[in-house]
């Protein structure tokens, strides 16, 4: 086969979409992040369904990854079962650090200091305007946190769990 044939084949296989990571549904495990962004604004009722639906999504990726690992093996693979139970742990750390248990702590924590900065520095400032501010500082914050903690828990697994 010549390279241009291998050239396009290759080009005519369509790479698998992964409905995780690659569609809108990976804006799903950023709903608590969201959440925590509203907590001054709503009951925490809401900030707990937040973090129900970002669950939801971890363990259906993480299901997803194990399945997929399955379906990649020999059923007489005898290690079939252990490689499964590997691709499922790391996705599920991975996406509990990097989707819900770090950029829920980090954007909690900015709204409460920024809530308490604002309450200091202009306390003639209506609340409400006040929580309407940390909640805007809190949403206009999830872009640029996503990277960096997803590249931070990529490199802390490396050198630890993987």
């Amino acid at each position: 086969m010549s390279p241009n044939e291998t050239l396009q084949i290759s080009n005519t296989i369509e790479k698998e979409v992964d409905i995780y990571r690659d569609t809108p549904v990976r804006f799903l495990g950023y709903s608590n992040e969201v959440g925590e962004a509203f907590r001054a604004l709503v009951h925490v009722n809401w900030v707990r369904a937040s973090y129900g639906l970002a669950s939801a999504y971890v363990l259906a990726d993480t299901n997803d990854k194990a399945t997929k690992m399955g379906r990649s093996l020999s059923d007489s693979d005898p290690n079939r079962t252990k490689k499964m139970a590997i691709a499922a742990f790391d996705t599920l750390v991975w996406q509990a650090l990097a989707s819900v248990m770090i950029p829920g702590f980090a954007i909690n924590r900015l709204c409460a200091g920024s809530l308490y900065a604002m309450a200091r520095m202009a306390p003639g400032v209506a609340e409400t305007t006040r929580k309407w501010a940390t909640t805007a500082i809190g949403l206009g914050v999830i872009p640029f946190i996503v990277h960096p903690i997803d590249a931070a828990v990529h490199y802390g697994m490396d050198k630890t769990t993987r």
